[in-house]
């Protein structure tokens, strides 16, 4: 990779690891429903002005932007505002590549390799240690809404593959018109279960903190992210440009210690370190197993 290149993907993974602490800058002065709205009319508008949008079906439009968008930012703000530390959210909402793999088993009838079922065990240990050091510093309920943003994520994922049956195009212009589905949702759900009177209030005071959230979630997180993000992966294979993600937890945790002051239990570092291990044995484990396989 070159160094340009290079310098990019790590810009971009500080970008998306200091995101979280973003998030609960926002979700202090706006509700996380109206938040996820706001976020993705700003990375809807203007952009669409300059970007056309890809032939690919409305309904792919409309299950794209109601899983990845909605379900998942509706349930990581809403985890955050309840109190998940946003270092823990960042390193369990990885999680959602192991969903990912179950999800493409059950609906695209893939198999799964050895080194992925060694994986997926070593997370769900980690996660099953994560949950169970709840209390205080971890809601239980920010734990399990984390989970379901994962799970939300990885629905989104599987949308993706189809998407990319109308391929080649321009993924990012993909990101903006889809941006055009999860404001109504929002404002509706918003509505439900914020209330009116929590909506207008929140409207009438924000404040250039708030604003400054909303703009980076936009434009950094989801404009500059993504936009960089395709660029890589259209310039080298994916396995070399995926593996950078493994940083995102890094510098989410390392955010929220500085920022927000925020500990971690020893049973937290153990849970994490076998979530991320999972992570390594799932994306460079296959060789060690087919190597092994041969020894035996």
């Amino acid at each position: 990779m070159r160094p340009r290149d290079l310098a990019l993907a790590l810009v971009v993974i500080v970008v998306w690891g200091v995101n979280f602490a973003v998030i609960k800058v926002g979700v202090a002065g706006i509700p996380p429903l109206l938040l996820g709205a706001l976020r993705f009319m700003l990375a809807a508008f203007p952009a669409l002005l300059f970007l056309r949008p890809p032939k690919v079906p409305l309904r792919l439009y409309l299950i794209y932007g109601m899983t990845i968008s909605v379900g998942q930012f509706a349930f990581l703000f809403s985890a955050i505002y309840v109190g998940m530390p946003t270092g823990l959210a960042s390193l369990v909402l990885q999680s959602q590549s192991f969903f990912t793999m179950l999800l493409a088993a059950w609906w695209l009838k893939e198999h799964w390799k050895a080194n992925q079922m060694a994986g997926l065990l070593l997370a769900a240990v980690g996660l099953v240690l994560i949950g169970s050091a709840h209390g205080l510093s971890m809601p239980l309920a920010g734990f399990l809404l984390t989970v379901a943003a994962a799970v939300m994520w990885a629905c989104g994922n599987i949308v993706t593959r189809a998407v990319g049956r109308y391929a080649p195009m321009n993924q990012l212009a993909f990101v903006v018109w889809a941006s055009l589905v999860p404001p109504l949702p929002f404002l509706a759900l918003s509505y439900w279960l914020e209330g009116p009177a929590a909506m207008a209030q929140a409207v009438q005071h924000i404040n250039g903190t708030a604003l400054a959230a909303i703009a980076y979630l936009a434009w950094a997180a989801t404009l500059f992210g993504y936009g960089v993000w395709t660029q890589l992966l259209g310039r080298y294979p994916a396995n070399r440009v995926a593996p950078f993600t493994l940083l995102v937890p890094v510098v989410g945790l390392t955010t929220g210690w500085l920022v927000f002051g925020e500990a971690l239990t020893a049973i937290h570092y153990a849970g994490g370190a076998l979530l991320m291990a999972g992570l390594l044995v799932n994306l460079f484990g296959a060789p060690l197993f087919a190597r092994f396989a041969r020894k035996t």
